[in-house]
């Protein structure tokens, strides 16, 4: 099955590997993690400061299962790059051939010279081999597709994995009905899932998307070329890109924020500050959970995220005050909440609360306005 031109058509046993490895992930998550749930639960004195959190997580570890379960874990991860990359390499000369036929819509440019941030340098994020950073034509990108619709158990929208795109102009829709940007860019674009619904919604605007990774970047133009989507791609960094001062009316990311570092949000809130216009918005679309409001096992489940899927800034992203970085960045009528997750052709405006609905059903948004 496929859902355009560029996505990695599997065959009966890739598809019966990934299907297995899928199965093998939501095991570990619904029957396998409620384990280490209850058992985490028991040592529960009640509020802890982190220091105290980082005690309890050493003490689980020397619980056997508790360490058997982490290991089948990140196997599971790693089995996942295994399969699909296999896949692709076996099909990569008809996806080159792909993209090479792709209709010639917006742009794409890359930078030979490009330095990423080094907290993406040295780290393969979701075990992801090579992480964003690799150069490889079309193969990451194709990885990032192909793999992340089995990665989230295709509850991100399936094989379009546009979900997160989508609730982004639903969020649009509840908060600033009427809004009709004329340039639109995505930080840290990935692969082009997110900005394809979004350009549909506002299809009279020029759209701009920018990535660290050359390779996402290449498979971003193709699949939204195929898609009848005309994106202007560039190599850059969310945290300082080469666009002139407010040149944009809406500045987006969908889950970027989690895969950067700390120093790093505050930078890129204000970068997007920098280049919306008079009248432009920010929406920042991140992970449904914060900090202070997780029981013990949802706080030691970001440090397991950080030290066994190497998300590098998974507890920052969600200990962040957006509202006061958003405010000292020069925001205004500033909203943080969750919006329900949208998934229908067509996004329309949702619910828009302090309270989520959890993980797929919701996501967190933090948005304001020049």
């Amino acid at each position: 099955m496929s859902a355009h031109p560029m996505m990695p058509v599997a065959s009966h046993d890739e598809a019966a590997e990934q299907l297995f490895v899928r199965d093998m992930k939501t095991w570990l998550s619904e029957v396998i993690e409620p384990l280490g749930r209850a058992r985490a639960a028991v040592v529960d004195p009640g509020p802890l400061n982190n220091a105290q959190i980082d005690t309890v997580y050493e003490d689980l570890h020397a619980d056997s299962a508790f360490r058997s379960w982490l290991s089948l874990r990140r196997t599971s991860q790693e089995m996942l790059w295994d399969v699909v990359t296999a896949s692709i390499e076996r099909q990569l000369p008809a996806l080159d051939a792909a993209a090479a036929a792709a209709p010639a819509l917006g742009s794409l440019t890359l930078d030979p010279d490009f330095i990423g941030p080094a907290y993406l340098e040295d780290c393969n994020v979701h075990l992801m081999p090579g992480g964003y950073m690799i150069e490889d034509g079309l193969v990451a990108g194709a990885v990032m597709d192909r793999g992340g619709a089995v990665y989230m158990l295709g509850r991100n929208g399936g094989l379009m994995n546009d979900a997160r795109g989508k609730t982004v102009v639903a969020h649009l829709l509840t908060r600033f009905p009427g809004f009709q940007p004329k340039r639109v860019l995505e930080l840290g674009c990935g692969v082009g899932t997110s900005i394809v619904p979004v350009a549909r919604a506002f299809p009279e605007a020029e759209i701009h998307a920018v990535d660290v990774g050359a390779s996402m970047l290449r498979y971003a133009h193709a699949r939204a070329s195929h898609l009848g989507v005309a994106v202007h791609f560039a190599q850059a960094d969310a945290e300082q890109t080469a666009f002139p001062d407010g040149s944009f009316d809406l500045v987006f990311s969908c889950v970027l924020l989690h895969e950067t570092s700390e120093p790093a949000i505050a930078r890129i809130l204000a970068e997007s500050r920098r280049l919306l216009a008079p009248g432009g918005i920010a929406v920042h679309l991140e992970v449904p959970n914060r900090y202070e409001t997780m029981d013990l096992w949802g706080k030691i489940r970001g440090r397991i995220e950080a030290d066994y899927n190497n998300e590098p800034a998974w507890q920052a992203a969600i200990s962040v005050d957006y509202a006061a970085l958003m405010r000292q960045a020069g925001f205004t009528n500033i909203g943080t909440g969750y919006q329900d997750a949208s998934f229908a052709a067509v996004p329309v405006a949702g619910e828009f609360s302090a309270e989520s609905k959890g993980v797929f059903r919701s996501w967190f948004i933090a948005a304001g306005e020049v």
